[in-house]
């Protein structure tokens, strides 16, 4: 009954959020049988106007402050990284942590090194299930004497159990002893996401230890604002006043009333927040639920709101106090501009002087970097320091300089922020007919130097019907990967139109930059239909004869175009395996075979690349490959190995069903109200959150952004399939 398994690559990731967006890919046609030869192009066309360098250089923060990334230590590249110290008072190392459960260090004074070392291995102890893990990794103020450094990791319980052990090395941190183990507490975690699971010394000498509200979706629990619970909660600890800890006689519940460990509360997932190196001020990023990202700054016996609160707006206020009762964050943004706040740092390097005393963060999916400075009135203005780069910033770092890195988890690449003054620059071109690509005298027609295609299936955006382009520079060749994702190299521009009701509503571009990173724009088309302008950075809703049609943010393009589904998406072989009729040639021609020909690929093509395709709800093959090829063009995207899914889900076209992860799985992130619930439930529609994500318009709707509209051919194809499986074997 089941597509058989397909060799199919990805990278090792499972963390924070699950996001799609409607910056996805797909256009309708059928598939090739791999017969056809004929190219439907004679040659490649030149391409000199329509690059991805016209679009680059915005200047990120406006004014005179500029800043821009750069990579760090180019030759390391890190095993999936989750957090990255130095020891007290020395400069001469940095300490990586492997979410695996090992621990790493280089010599951070040789810009050039390509040596990792390995401190400690606990991989046997540590369970990575969820967003579980070893999370972090936090030196003793007094180090250099004692030798302790200690952990924050996940080990298997009732799903998991957070535990803070302390090791100890006698060699001044070469390595660590791991039969040296000593527990200071554990906390079991009723699900597998919102473990938090930072820890850190402060300036008091105390550990602070931020654990998330347990998991699953809304805190069903409510353990953030129950004071006799450690989750949801910042703690506070005396590990050199007893063993294994004293309580500081100024916490809030150092007396009674409620959990003596707890500092502050009322937080959903403090994934990763800092002390401020010159005020001790501590500064929290807290992942929101499905609206808001706050940054909070934690002070004792604070409650920060949730899961009344989310950000300064209300959630769930059942059972919960005034507005007075809670502290409110210092700032906040909406899904427009991310979905999973990386907690970062005040910035005190030498790197960017304009920056020095400022809160600096990011985002986990898209990547937009943010500076936070004071008014003088007591609140902050938030501004873009780097627009969207892309999601993989699982964590920051900041040396014992002050200065502040980026770590990619997904790339295992560290970058950080230089001065970029004066920008490159203006920035991409405000109208459609300036960007080179297409007819300046026609913008709705595209330049000779662009090459059409069309996709198998298309991803649903709210009935829209679209066209395809795309250019790349010349001299340059597309790779395909061993999963059929096609490798674009840097400078390619792809174009798509819009229209709703035959009218021309917007053009969008993906363009992979110099440093091979991607970047969206959009451009709103005019009521005459003669001209197209630059959408604003955050996005728009537009009224289209009664349909909100939302034009996406440069963050939200990124949430989807990820680098574990290629980039660019939907230009992959399972999708451009079809017939396109070329109107420069008027033929009709399969397009692997045309790229091939025309000399556009940098290899020979694979004639197993056109053994397969998806299909279309209404193609004459089986319920299986219908329902399947929709996952893939709509939902594997962030759904397989190395996606932005909490969940263990891999929706791929050529995943064997068994090991897709969702048949008779309970959820890990909020059942939706459903009883017993199940992501696929065989035989029982109404019991699988799968089809229940994609038959909603709430907070809850699979894509949570951009699409207003509900796909009623994918909810019965979705419906049909799940009720014909009968068991998950």
């Amino acid at each position: 009954m089941f597509l058989p398994s397909r060799s199919l690559t990805g990278l090792f990731i499972s963390i924070i959020v699950s996001m799609l967006t409607a910056c996805n890919d797909g256009d309708g046609g059928g598939g090739e049988d791999g017969s056809n030869t004929i190219s439907g192009l004679d040659v490649r066309p030149s391409n000199t106007t329509c690059l991805a360098s016209t679009f680059e250089g915005i200047s990120p923060g406006g004014g005179t402050l500029t800043v821009r990334l750069e990579r760090a230590y180019p030759n390391l590249t890190l095993p999936v990284p989750t957090a990255m110290t130095m020891r007290p008072g020395d400069d001469s190392r940095w300490y990586m942590v492997d979410r695996t459960g090992r621990i790493l260090w280089f010599d951070a004074t040789n810009e050039n090194t390509s040596q990792l070392n390995l401190a400690l291995d606990i991989r046997s102890a540590v369970d990575t299930a969820g967003e579980g893990g070893l999370l972090d990794m936090a030196f003793h103020p007094d180090f250099a004497n004692n030798g302790y450094v200690y952990l924050s990791y996940t080990g298997p319980g009732s799903p998991l159990i957070s535990r803070f052990v302390r090791f100890t090395s006698d060699n001044g941190g070469n390595s660590f002893d791991a039969t040296s183990a000593f527990n200071i507490l554990s906390v079991n975690q009723p699900y597998t996401n919102h473990n938090g699971g930072k820890i850190g010394f402060g300036p008091d000498g105390n550990l602070y230890i931020g654990l998330g509200d347990g998991g699953s979706g809304g805190d069903p629990q409510n353990h953030a604002q129950n004071i006799n619970d450690l989750l949801g909660a910042m703690l506070r600890i005396d590990v050199d006043s007893a063993s294994p800890y004293g309580i500081p006689t100024d916490n809030p519940f150092a007396s009674g009333g409620g959990q003596a460990e707890i500092y502050a509360w009322g937080l959903r997932n403090p994934w990763r927040w800092s002390f401020d190196q010159l005020t001790g001020a501590l500064w929290l990023g807290d992942v929101g639920q499905g609206s808001w990202e706050e940054v909070d700054i934690i002070v004792n016996g604070g409650n920060y709101g949730w899961r009344c609160y989310e950000g300064t707006h209300t959630y769930n206020t059942t059972d919960c106090g005034p507005a007075s009762d809670y502290i409110m964050p210092v700032a906040e943004y909406g899904r427009s501009e991310g979905y999973s706040i990386t907690g970062g740092y005040v910035y005190h390097g030498t790197a960017v002087p304009a920056l020095r005393g400022n809160y600096v963060f990011t985002d986990y999916g898209s990547g937009t970097i943010w500076g936070l400075f004071a008014t003088g009135t007591g609140s902050y203005r938030r501004e873009v320091l780097v627009s969207a780069v892309g999601t993989g910033f699982a964590a920051m770092a900041q040396g014992n300089d002050g200065e502040v890195y980026f770590l990619n988890i997904g790339s295992g690449q560290i970058f950080r922020l230089v001065d970029a003054s004066p920008p490159v620059s203006s920035g991409p071109p405000t109208l459609l007919s300036d960007t080179g690509c297409v007819d300046s005298s026609d913008p709705s027609q595209p330049a000779p130097s662009l090459i059409p295609y069309a996709l198998n299936l298309s991803f649903w955006s709210d009935g829209a019907e679209k066209q395809r382009y795309l250019a790349l520079p010349n001299g340059e060749t597309i790779s395909i990967e061993i999963d059929g994702d096609f490798d674009m190299p840097n400078g390619s521009v792809l174009l798509k139109h819009f229209r709703l009701g035959g009218s021309l509503i917007e053009s969008r571009f993906m363009v992979r930059r110099a440093d091979g990173s991607w970047a969206g724009y959009s451009y709103e088309w005019n009521a005459g239909q003669t001209q197209a302008q630059l959408v604003e950075l955050n996005g728009k809703d537009v009224d289209m004869n009664g349909q909100t049609w939302h034009y996406p943010s440069r963050a939200e393009c990124l949430t989807c175009h990820i680098e574990a589904a290629g980039g660019s998406l939907g230009v992959e072989a399972l999708q451009l395996n079809r017939n396109l009729t070329y109107a420069a040639t008027g033929r009709t021609a399969n397009q692997l075979d045309t790229y091939d020909a025309i000399g556009l690929l940098s290899a020979p093509l694979d004639t197993g690349l056109k053994s397969d395709a998806l299909v279309t709800p209404d193609a004459a093959v089986t319920l299986e490959q219908r329902a399947r090829s929709y996952l893939h063009a709509n939902c594997a995207n962030c759904h397989r190995p190395g996606g932005t899914s909490q969940a263990s889900m891999d929706l791929r076209y050529g995943t064997a069903f068994a090991d897709m992860g969702v048949c008779d799985i309970t959820p890990q992130n909020g059942d939706l109200g459903i009883t017993n619930a199940r992501l696929l439930a065989p035989g029982e529609p109404s019991r699988s959150l799968l089809l229940e994500r994609i038959s909603r318009l709430d907070s809850t709707r699979m894509p949570p952004s951009s699409s207003n509209v509900l796909d009623p051919d994918g909810i019965a194809l979705l419906g049909d399939w799940i009720m014909a499986i009968s068991s998950c074997n």
